[in-house]
């Protein structure tokens, strides 16, 4: 089974730069896009043999999550089910029969951090989430979390050190999630691999220059690894200032 993750700036404006042609190229069996920015009627995609579930920010134009999926979930959950969380459309979870499925956008602490006490609660309350739902099952968790884990994840660490989403607090949770049951696939397959990266700047022609930051994740269980035969990224795919990234495995 192949499942892709994009963040693709808006699906509208993506939907323009080629996402239908890359869609059929990778031919997946989940597509799990973020920063969706707009509503069911507004996007003209519908493509054949796969259903689709959106979660829209209540303000219009902003945040949002979709997924195309040829397997029919048994389940579909819009948000975590917390009020505080779950009016900007950032995440969905489909359960299978033999794994849950998270798409999430996680919010951004932006400029002078003014967001990131609200980051660091969205944290602990989405890591209870999912290790919840783990108990019950594998969890594979797919998404923009705008945050460069490790200095290998980011071209220029000691630049962005303390800024959004290289900060120690936001990194730390990132740890928190990792160390309370699931494994950054593309690291783990990638010990050691440099200029990596999922999203860049369209300022300072950083995509051109690799200029970059790996924000973009796939985690799967840790008892869910030995399923997982590849984890990529797409970085020649344009469209978005993110590009694509996925996860294959054996179901």
């Amino acid at each position: 089974m192949k499942i892709v993750s994009w963040n693709v700036a808006g699906l509208r404006a993506c939907l323009n730069k080629g996402f239908d042609i890359f869609f059929r190229h990778v031919n997946a069996d989940i597509m799990c896009v973020q920063e969706v920015k707009a509503e069911k009627d507004q996007i003209s995609f519908d493509p054949i043999g796969y259903y689709s579930f959106i979660n829209p920010a209540e303000k219009k134009g902003y945040s949002g999550t979709m997924i195309f999926t040829r397997k029919k979930p048994l389940q579909v959950t819009y948000g975590m089910g917390i009020d505080e969380h779950d009016h900007e459309g950032r995440m969905i979870t489909l359960e299978f029969d033999n794994f849950y499925l998270i798409n999430v956008y996680v919010p951004n602490s932006q400029e002078e951090l003014r967001r990131l006490s609200y980051r660091m609660c969205w944290e602990k309350d989405f890591r209870s989430y999912v290790k919840t739902l783990n108990e019950k099952k594998p969890v594979i968790i797919c998404g923009d979390f705008n945050v460069a884990h490790q200095e290998i994840d980011i071209k220029n660490p000691k630049e962005n050190r303390n800024h959004a989403g290289f900060t120690d607090e936001e990194r730390e949770q990132f740890t928190n999630l990792l160390e309370s049951g699931f494994v950054d696939t593309y690291r783990y397959y990638n010990p050691d691999k440099k200029d990596a990266y999922t999203w860049w700047s369209y300022f300072y022609h950083a995509r051109e220059k690799n200029i970059g930051w790996r924000i973009d994740y796939f985690l799967v269980s840790k008892d869910f690894l030995s399923k997982v035969t590849n984890a990529s990224i797409y970085s020649d795919v344009l469209g978005s200032d993110h590009c694509p990234i996925g996860l294959e495995f054996d179901d």
